[in-house]
């Protein structure tokens, strides 16, 4: 019984050395990580037709317009007070 609970326990500290490892990876190296990320997703955006321009050739819908000088319908509520 002894030796499942020092296996047990010698797991649990792997365990957890492995987690601080990570955490300590991480915090260490953010900044290059962020920009990692950011480059990735600039450069899937690019594919579809620009970094924050176009739409790459995609027709993308429009909002509904509410006739002039008309609402959506909904109404306006009134003051609580």
């Amino acid at each position: 019984m002894q030796k499942i609970i020092n296996v047990v326990a010698i797991a649990s500290g792997v365990v957890s050395l492995a987690v601080v490892g990570v955490g300590g990876y991480v915090y260490v190296n953010q900044e290059s990580i962020i920009e990692s990320v950011k480059e990735k997703a600039l450069g899937s955006l690019g594919g579809l037709g620009g970094a924050l321009g176009g739409t790459g050739g995609l027709d993308l819908p429009t909002a509904p317009q509410p006739p002039a000088g008309q609402s959506m319908g909904l109404p306006v509520p009134g003051s609580p007070l």
